[in-house]
């Protein structure tokens, strides 16, 4: 039987944002305590403390607060067991105080812990007991038993070592030493992941929920509406496109999944579209949502720490890879729309063609120039103002904001989404648009400060948020004193509570997080403690014979498989930790030297397939649960359209082009942007069976061959030339200084491991903009000195991006490997170009003749 909406909206708040305690006393205890987490992570994340000089804590002191609050809101929440209730059981009151105590004990006595480190009392060791075991049981009622099940066997790990297979042995643990490690240190619980998590995880959370809740989701889908919905298969594209935009703001693929698909999935049904391809489509764009810059999903802010980079390099990295998923995915739409014979729908009052064209180029060019005057006015400003720059800025974007609302109070206010309103017709684009233009403004401060000016990813998120919530307390006061309208004090109080109740709800859906980042923390603790990594690089290397083909394909498999009862912060952090440095080391063997930050995109990509992936993919379930159809078959049909997303996964490792990586100009960048957004859509084509009609067995064999050529071109030089030849390298300075800017060298390195292991290590490095070859260098956290003629690393910087490379101090560099002269990949773009365009004028000939195979 079809859910309704209320059963959906009831099915995501139980998966995602606790199960109870919505109403009543509880109620009101619960929004109090969330609205005071959601308010301390705004005070930690902004720059109050050091201008008032008060409330300043420390990262340690910032995870202990941020998991006090996440354990007393998860027993508040969660029931025990699975039947529903909202009234909320003396114990599970208690296990909540006594959850948070343990951390705020932890903070009380911060200072004497940290003096008597390594030598912790009984009440430390007893305190952390609890603390771990309220930990599991809080994320099992969460998040599901999976990941609790998974803590629990590398804790077992941790004390049965001596009984393990050789391969994996190690000495053991007593329950002290686990303790210790796992509650009282930075490796544990409190170390990487539940970092990134109070650190900006939750600002971009709260952001995102803050976001919508001012009307900006509702905006994104009748904006898409009115742009594509004229378009064949119209109503899916507008799911493409929409959850795109909303991917932009949330990092929840299931949020993103009932608040698009109520209204799509069942348009998409009207139009002709399956009930299981509708649900797929809806979830494929959806989980993809977490792929997409600037705000992707939470563990994307767990990868900066991990691989040692700025969030704003990450995001120029997964850019691109992106929006060609998203292309890629808006062309399969349009292939079922054929496939179908779905027409458009009717757009309100009729337009030609040649009106809708020179709407469509007078839009876009509009579009263009005010970006780009608002860019480099904003650029001048600043440049202009000097220090006074943030104030005028200010100034400037609050002029911005009310000339926006002044234009949408012209208007009328666009309705709420209802999918049971049947669709007659489309709203105008151009009537849509100036409805809600200020509403995009927080995108624009998150976008600016981010990669602009270069703030902090807190920071960025902390003014973006700050933005956000003042549109949701003033637009209605404002609307209705522009309108001349009476109720300016109600207004501005309906928006006071709409602003809190949208705090309470983005701590609500970060419960589930942060506990799923403190488990995974268990995870790490192990692999730290018992030095599980490097047993795992020697136990795949000797499985996989080296071949990081395999290798890659268990990764990917490991990944999918964890990720059906993991959620993707969880699962990111777990194979990251376990699977990342084997790529790397493996590749290393392999002759190639993988960019960290593609390795961990990679196992990033795959870990959000998971959740469409059957048996458990929670996407799939919320997306079936609104088509009335299968969550399996469900599941299955997102899998084949996300095989797309599968291929970007391993092009990124062999090919780092396309990750704007070796980009050597504007000229490049477009040839290498052009020709892997027409590869990706070729392979989109072969893995649909279908172009322009549907293909033949050769033709879909000759689309793959074009996709490789245009995806990965140097693959088949690398058949018959060397990728690389070796320099020596006392000419490293040399070529460092030569390297473009914001460029990669890729170095040799031989040396003894800390563990006494010899290695030969190849490491693409990071080199900053032109300057000294020293300081380039030091980019990426190297430090050389000379000894005779060779080069010794002399200081790796602490979690620098070398750190995370795992090169040590003491290594030799063996060799600079410069690219090897070879035929210029233009060849093998040519060569798939023409081969695309034989097959596509064979499948022109056969639709004109209506010929089908």
């Amino acid at each position: 039987m079809k859910a309704t909406q209320s059963d959906i909206e009831d099915y995501a708040i139980r998966a995602e944002f606790g199960q109870r305690a919505h109403a009543g006393a509880a109620g009101r205890v619960v929004a109090a305590v969330a609205l005071v987490w959601s308010l301390f992570q705004l005070w930690y994340a902004s720059p109050l403390p050091f201008v008032v000089g008060f409330g300043m804590f420390n990262d340690a002191q910032a995870r202990l607060i941020h998991l006090a609050f996440a354990l007393f809101l998860a027993f508040a929440i969660s029931p025990a067991w699975s039947r529903y209730s909202e009234r909320v059981p003396a114990i599970d009151w208690l296990l909540g105080l006594v959850g948070a105590g343990t951390c705020l004990f932890g903070l009380y006595f911060f200072q004497a812990q940290a003096m008597r480190a390594g030598l912790p009392s009984f009440a430390d060791l007893g305190i952390g007991a609890v603390g771990i075991l309220l930990v599991l049981e809080a994320t099992r009622r969460s998040m599901g038993p999976f990941l609790v099940l998974v803590a629990v066997v590398f804790l077992a790990y941790c004390w049965l070592g001596p009984f393990m297979p050789e391969v994996i042995q190690h000495r053991g643990a007593s329950l002290t030493r686990i303790i210790e490690h796992q509650w009282l240190s930075s490796q544990g619980i409190f170390g990487v992941p539940l970092g990134a998590s109070a650190t900006f995880v939750f600002v971009y959370v709260l952001f995102g929920t803050v976001f919508n809740q001012a009307g900006a989701g509702n905006y994104i889908m009748q904006l898409s509406l009115a742009f594509l919905g004229h378009l064949r298969g119209g109503p899916a594209k507008v799911a493409v496109v929409s959850s795109g935009l909303n991917g932009l703001i949330s990092g929840s693929s299931l949020a993103n999944v009932v608040a698009s698909g109520i209204f799509t999935i069942p348009l998409m049904k009207k139009t002709g579209v399956s009930g299981v391809k509708a649900g797929a489509i809806e979830t494929s764009a959806s989980i993809n949502g977490q792929i997409m810059p600037p705000v992707m999903g939470a563990a994307a802010f767990i990868m900066v720490e991990y691989v040692g980079i700025p969030y704003a390099e990450v995001v120029r990295h997964a850019f691109l890879p992106a929006v060609i998923s998203y292309i890629a995915f808006y062309f399969i739409a349009h292939i079922e729309a054929l496939k179908t014979g779905i027409e458009p729908l009717r757009r309100a009052g009729g337009r030609s063609i040649r009106g809708t064209l020179l709407r469509y180029a007078f839009g876009t060019s509009a579009t263009i120039v005010v970006v780009g005057a608002i860019y480099y006015a904003l650029d001048a400003v600043a440049f202009v103002s000097g220090s006074y720059a943030p104030a005028v800025l200010g100034a400037l974007v609050l002029a911005l904001y009310v000339g926006g609302v002044a234009l949408s109070a012209r208007y009328p206010d666009l309705p709420p989404e209802d999918p049971d309103v049947p669709l007659t017709e489309l709203p105008n684009g151009w009537e849509v648009t100036r409805t809600g233009l200020h509403l995009l403004l927080p995108v624009v401060v998150l976008v600016w400060c981010l990669m602009i000016v270069q703030m902090s990813p807190g920071l960025a998120a902390f003014w973006a948020t700050v933005s956000a919530m003042a549109i949701m307390v003033s637009q209605e006061p404002l609307k209705r004193l522009i309108r001349r309208q009476d109720g300016l004090a109600p207004a501005f109080a309906g928006g006071c509570r709409a602003t809190a109740e949208a705090l309470v709800l983005g701590a609500r859906n970060m419960v589930g997080v942060a506990l799923a980042t403190a488990t995974a923390g268990l995870i790490v603790g192990t692999i730290t403690l018992t030095g599980l990594g490097l047993m795992m690089t020697d136990a795949i290397g000797l499985l996989s014979g080296g071949n990081i083909y395999f290798v890659l394909l268990l990764t990917a498999l490991v990944t999918l498989v964890i990720g059906c009862g993991v959620p993707t912060t969880a699962n990111y952090v777990l194979v990251a930790t376990l699977m990342a440095p084997v790529i790397v080391e493996l590749g290393s063997e392999a002759g190639l030297a993988i960019p960290l930050i593609g390795v961990h995109l990679f196992v990033f990509y795959f870990g959000i397939m998971a959740d469409a992936t059957p048996p458990v993919g929670l996407g799939s379930y919320a997306a079936a649960a609104i088509s009335g159809e299968s969550p399996i078959a469900t599941g299955v049909q997102a899998s084949i359209y996300g095989l797309r997303t599968a291929a970007l996964a391993f092009v990124m490792i062999f090919n780092p082009e396309i990750m704007l990586i070796g980009i050597e100009s504007i000229w490049h960048g477009l040839i290498v942007t052009i020709a892997s957004i027409a590869g990706c859509l070729a392979f989109t084509a072969a893995t649909m069976h279908y172009w322009l009609v549907r293909s033949r067995l050769w033709e879909t064999l000759a689309l793959l061959v074009v996709a490789l050529a245009l995806i990965y071109p140097a693959g088949f030089f690398d058949l018959a030339y060397e990728k690389y030849r070796e320099v020596p390298a006392t000419e490293l300075a040399t070529h460092v200084e030569a390297a473009p800017a914001a460029g990669r060298l890729v170095v040799r390195f031989t040396g003894t491991t800390i563990e006494g292991q010899d290695i030969t290590r190849l490491a693409s490095l990071r080199l900053g903009p032109q300057a000294a070859a020293s300081e380039r260098l030091a980019f990426s956290g190297l430090q050389f000195s000379e000894r005779g003629e060779r080069l010794v690393v002399s200081n790796v910087a602490f979690g620098s991006y070398a750190a995370r490379l795992r090169i040590e101090p003491g290594f030799e560099l063996a060799a600079v490997l410069v690219p090897t002269e070879r035929p210029s990949n233009l060849w093998v773009y040519a060569a798939g170009m023409l081969l695309l365009g034989a097959v596509g004028l064979m499948q022109v000939r056969r639709r004109r003749a209506g010929i089908r195979p």
